[in-house]
């Protein structure tokens, strides 16, 4: 069980010493990179500043064209929402003007149904002078009997009259 454990650390040390030289052999090469280019711009300074501002250049348009669209993609939802705002104000005007109107018309209702109240009324009174109509008095004669008759009077005589009417 040793031996595992020493072959699979040897094998750890081996893949961590591998990148290790891996990144030092990166460092190596860029540095070699650098150095080329340090000695091409030596020679040829002219050439190397004219192709970074060529490359600033296209950097440059790109950036400009990326912020035109987003400011008018900005600007298109600005106004859209500028419309929604506008067309809300303008609405509201015209639901106060139908609320008033609504107000109007329900007064003038009411007026009426006062007029239409009071001349039925003046048609009852006038009716009832001359003779009494038959339901208003058998709801009296009701409304009699109920307040004379005692409640526990009532139950046992309605509890009398369903047991009568089971035996039947």
């Amino acid at each position: 069980m040793s031996d595992e454990k020493s072959k699979v650390t040897d094998k750890a040390s081996e893949i961590a010493k591998n990148i290790w030289l891996a990144g030092v052999g990166a460092y190596g090469k860029a540095v070699e990179d650098a150095q080329g280019r340090l000695e091409k711009a030596g020679v040829e300074p002219p050439k190397l500043f004219k192709d970074l501002v060529k490359a600033g250049t296209a950097l440059e348009d790109e950036a400009r064209g990326a912020l035109e669209s987003r400011t008018t993609a900005r600007s298109s939802v600005e106004e859209r929402i500028n419309r929604v705002r506008e067309n809300f104000h303008n609405q509201r005007p015209a639901r106060i003007e139908d609320l008033q109107a609504l107000h109007k018309k329900v007064d003038q209702l009411t007026r009426k149904v006062d007029r239409l109240a009071r001349a039925l009324a003046e048609q009852g009174a006038t009716a009832s002078q001359g003779r009494k109509s038959p339901a208003k008095t058998a709801a009296k004669k009701k409304a009699a009997a109920r307040k004379k008759a005692p409640a526990g009077k009532k139950t046992a005589a309605r509890g009398r009259s369903t047991t009568a009417r089971r035996k039947t």
